[in-house]
């Protein structure tokens, strides 16, 4: 089944426009979409996006799972940032279980959160320049994401779906010689950084196709939703990891890129502001990172380390009942909210006292930034539904779920 509502169906107007089918498989909608434009010539009359295509029934399949088997479904709802997502729910589900995170596990989970940042960002700038024509970025930027996933395969094992964070702290210490091999990243990083913007920022091409197009002002973006770089490229100044801190962001200094213009190029300028200020943050947890255990001191709900496992009894026992039977979490309700590398992602769960969830459901940062497009793109040439598509950054699998 495609759709859960039926497809939108757009009537041609009295004048002489046409209906355009724009995907559900156009390379640049970025995953499934479908988009309906209704055009007059080359210009945009009406828009429609229909999403549904790639419904997944995660959301459901969460009320099956005891909590922590839950944690690697959040890695595949945003594919290109899991960790933010493990990010955002062990932190609702912590907070239902009233635990206290380590100093060292939360600084750990600021420093891998802001490279995967970097490693969203890098996805989006390669494949939003190749759209609109510059395809050496894409190459170049890929170099460097191939950097980022190999220390995540060093720390977790999986390149993309890592499921690192866990409820109570982080999967394990990180091996030995990760954080030089992170810090060596950390220090070429900035100037790759500049190596994309001497391809791009001063380019006449890339600033004709750019600068002015797809232009939505601060009124309409938060009218509509929008978060993140869409909301903050129109020169809204919010961020929740200032705005509302969680996991030790508060112990992070950090600028918040802002735009003025709430055009591509301004979105394309917040981001790219965004890969420096991230990779300051993972420099800042290096320098200050707190020594001490990664998980927080509850048996019941964490599992043990191995080691104990295989010599202490009570912790074999601990493990086993984990596995096999989940633990149960106080009644109530919450709403976690974290600054995705799209904006703002939140997961509202819902515990019944049991060790499964009896709801959890996600708030899509895409979702919202996608009702943006029609107000930017009707009345607008159909060459610039490309740029504005790509400069919202969206994931279809986390909109669709």
């Amino acid at each position: 089944m495609a759709h859960l509502t039926p497809t939108p169906v757009l009537e041609p107007g009295q004048d002489k426009t046409m209906i355009l089918n724009m995907g559900p498989q156009h390379p640049s909608t970025h995953g499934v979409l479908r988009v309906l434009l209704e055009i007059d010539g080359e210009t945009v009359v009406r828009m429609m996006p229909d999403i549904g295509f790639l419904h997944t029934g995660i959301e459901k399949t969460c009320e099956a799972k005891f909590y922590q088997q839950v944690v690697p479904l959040t890695d595949r709802i945003d594919y290109l940032c899991p960790m933010t997502n493990n990010l955002c729910y062990v932190l609702a589900v912590e907070k239902l279980l009233g635990l206290e995170i380590p100093p060292r596990a939360q600084w750990i989970r600021v420093m891998m959160n802001e490279l995967t940042r970097i490693n969203s960002h890098l996805v989006w700038l390669g494949t939003h320049a190749m759209d609109i024509g510059a395809m050496t970025v894409f190459l170049y930027c890929f170099r460097e994401r191939e950097d980022i996933l190999r220390l995540f395969e060093a720390i977790s094992g999986q390149r993309m779906m890592t499921s690192y964070f866990r409820i109570g702290g982080i999967a394990l210490e990180p091996p030995l010689g990760f954080f030089d091999r992170l810090r060596k990243f950390a220090d070429k990083f900035p100037s790759r950084v500049d190596e994309y913007e001497g391809l791009l920022t001063g380019n006449p091409i890339w600033k004709m196709r750019t600068q002015g197009v797809a232009k939505i002002s601060a009124e309409d973006a938060i009218a509509l939703g929008a978060s993140g770089p869409t909301l903050r490229g129109s020169g809204v100044d919010i961020d929740l990891r200032r705005d509302a801190p969680y996991t030790g962001y508060e112990n992070f200094k950090f600028k918040v890129p802002l735009g003025k213009n709430g055009d591509v190029f301004d979105r394309y300028m917040c981001r790219v502001a965004e890969l420096r200020e991230s990779i300051g943050m993972v420099k800042q947890a290096l320098d200050g990172l707190p020594s001490g255990p990664v998980k927080a001191n509850a048996p019941k709900v964490v599992l043990p380390d191995r080691e104990k496992m295989k010599t202490e009894m009570e912790s074999l026992i601990y493990h086993f009942k984990i596995i096999t039977e989940g633990f149960q979490v106080p009644e109530g309700e919450v709403y976690q909210a974290i600054e995705s590398p799209r904006g703002e992602m939140g997961y509202y769960v819902v515990s019944d006292g049991s060790s499964k969830p009896y709801r959890v459901h996600m708030r899509s940062a895409c979702l919202a930034n996608m009702q943006t497009l029609p107000t930017m793109c009707e009345g607008r040439l159909i060459a610039d539904v490309v740029a504005a598509i790509g400069s919202i950054d969206i994931v279809l699998g986390e909109i669709d779920r």
